[in-house]
């Protein structure tokens, strides 16, 4: 089990400079383009380099409309990108592995992405640095990072596969009610959920029915007058979810996914992915279309999930809603907060004094919400 303790970024889209350590769970608060998915997007740009098909450190930049997209906008002399990130078993455990990716734009002709530094270290041993002897004898070395070539990864591949494996979650419950609608390729890792039930159906009879019984106890907590959920195909061989609801009527019968709340579809998918594997997930803000009285269970919900997972899934996520936080089960040592300034946004964790706040018995939200939240139309002078 590897766990990411600390990430580093250099002009990273909005942020000039940061450094924070990162928990098992880490839920990053900030207002509004504070830079809450760039920084999620700074692991995604690394699960992209690291893909072994159609992968690399060429398109993921590309994939994200050029090196002038990723850059901040206030990196004058200095215009490397630079990604620094350590794993360890364990929060509070010696760093296992640090990665380091640095590129910058070749500046001539082709205008290709160059790496301008890349770093593995093992422990307290550094495994390679780049540029090296053989990138100045041949600069297209420099096009590829040796974490997206099988051939030169073999001493850390394991984190390739770390990275290549990293989960990103933003369903979107239209592209999966209305799929067939929209037309489309149904990709089955899409993270917006236009090919969600496509992997579900997939996923062998044994363990799907295992995971779905596990997802439908949780949701008779949450959603009212459910009662169980399975898994159908139609005539056409569709994958379906259907649900059934506690009626005045004894055979009311089931209803499909079209039928369900965004909410609920929204829930079931955060609860499918956190099921469906051990790698690092990422997840923007679980509580849109859920009511607060659902929202304040997250946190326990994802705990009683993986209570007896032999591998507990690490978990990034953003946020804004206050009945989430106010859930006495977060730790308030997993809490970073971004915040803007004239030179972009920059991250914190929490200080000697709100974590003392926090001992003393206020929630994240009651601490941490007040700061976070955009100027009122009457701060800003602009309502007499």
């Amino acid at each position: 089990m590897m766990l990411v303790t600390r990430l580093k970024l250099k002009n990273w889209r909005n942020f000039r400079l940061i450094d924070v350590p990162l928990r098992e769970v880490s839920y990053l608060l900030g207002p509004n383009a504070s830079g809450k998915s760039n920084l999620l997007d700074a692991f995604r740009f690394l699960r992209d380099v690291s893909k072994s098909k159609g992968g690399g450190l060429q398109t993921a930049v590309a994939d994200r409309d050029g090196i002038s997209k990723l850059r901040c906008l206030h990196a004058r002399t200095d215009n490397e990108v630079l990604i620094d990130i350590e794993l360890a078993p364990s929060a509070d455990s010696e760093v296992t592995w640090r990665y380091v990716l640095g590129f910058k734009p070749e500046g001539k002709g082709a205008q290709r992405i160059l790496v301008s530094n890349e770093q593995v270290w093992e422990g307290k041993r550094c495994l390679f640095q780049r540029p090296d002897k053989a990138d100045k004898a041949d600069p297209v070395l420099l096009t590829q990072t040796r974490l997206e070539q099988i051939g030169a990864n073999g001493q850390f591949r394991e984190l390739a596969e770390f990275f290549g494996t990293i989960t990103y979650l933003h369903l979107v419950p239209q592209l999966l009610k209305f799929a067939d609608k929209m037309g489309g390729n149904r990709i089955e890792d899409d993270p917006f959920g236009q090919g969600f039930l496509e992997r579900i159906a997939k996923t062998p009879e044994k363990t799907r029915t295992a995971r779905l019984n596990k997802i439908g106890a949780a949701l008779k907590l949450a959603v009212p007058q459910f009662a169980e959920l399975r898994f159908s195909q139609d005539q056409l061989g569709r994958p379906h979810l259907e649900a059934l609801y506690v009626h005045h009527r004894p055979n009311a019968g089931w209803q499909s996914e079209e039928h369900f709340s965004d909410g609920t579809l929204r829930l079931l998918g955060l609860l499918w992915t956190l099921l469906e594997g051990n790698s690092l997930l990422l997840l923007e803000e679980p509580e849109i279309s859920l009511n607060d009285a659902i929202v304040k269970e997250i946190p326990l919900i994802l705990q009683r999930l993986q209570r007896n997972k032999k591998v507990r899934r690490q978990i990034f996520l953003s946020t804004h809603s206050e009945a989430l936080l106010s859930n006495p089960g977060i730790d308030g040592r997993g809490v970073v907060i971004l915040e803007t300034g004239e030179q972009g946004s920059t991250a914190r964790t929490v200080t000697h004094q709100e974590a003392m706040e926090m001992e003393a018995g206020l929630s994240v939200a009651e601490v941490m919400l007040p700061k976070t939240r955009p100027l009122s139309v009457n701060q800003l002078g602009l309502w007499q």
